[in-house]
């Protein structure tokens, strides 16, 4: 009995089942259209080679299949893939499982701030100054797409309105150590914190 590879649920290959929910594609046309709807905001699909391993994984396990092969002299040899009826399946499965359960994603942010004392206050306030300057940034562009008459139904930008929630929550927090560094109720030696953090060296 042929035992198919185990493939697991990740956001780039939940986006591909998502995106062949609509009918058949070839790889580029899917990267095409997470790009034109927003979902490299939320997916990252900057690599294609990426796409291609993540698209192979789908196969090998059943939840896609090669529906065609297309052939054009402009341009190369593509390979349009559809969703099988496992793939539908499999795919509510992991979008209900991702949205009723929250889990530890282990982002960069929360890890550098662990680590903070690395650099002096005044180091560590120009460093958080920036990412609030760019938070709000961000914040305006959400608040662009969210507020323009002509974009999509609310229903397709469900993950930018949290993208907005989050980095507002973020700003707000940012901006209150910022404001901490700058009168001085946040500090620390940096001296004493280097001498701490030497790597220790355990008795012979």
């Amino acid at each position: 009995m042929l035992v198919k590879p185990d493939v697991r649920s990740s956001p780039l290959a939940l986006t591909v089942l998502g995106m062949l929910a609509g009918g058949p594609l070839h790889p580029y046309a899917i990267q095409s259209r997470m790009k034109a709807w927003g979902k490299d905001r939320v997916v990252n699909v900057g690599q294609r080679a990426n796409l291609y391993k993540a698209i192979e994984r789908l196969r090998a396990a059943g939840l896609i299949a090669i529906r065609t092969t297309e052939r054009d002299q402009r341009f190369p040899e593509r390979t349009v893939y559809e969703l099988t009826e496992e793939g539908w399946r499999v795919g509510r499965e992991w979008l209900t499982e991702v949205l009723a359960t929250p889990r530890n994603e282990f982002p960069e942010f929360p890890a550098a701030l662990s680590f903070i004392f690395g650099l002096t206050p005044a180091g560590a306030l120009a460093a958080l100054d920036r990412r609030a300057e760019q938070l709000r940034a961000s914040l305006a562009e959400h608040d662009r797409e969210l507020h323009d008459a002509s974009g999509p139904p609310r229903l397709f930008l469900l993950e930018t309105e949290y993208l907005r929630t989050v980095a507002a929550a973020e700003c707000e927090w940012v901006e209150g150590i910022v404001n901490e560094l700058k009168a001085g109720e946040l500090t620390w030696n940096y001296d004493e914190f280097a001498e701490i953090a030497k790597p220790f060296t355990p008795p012979d």
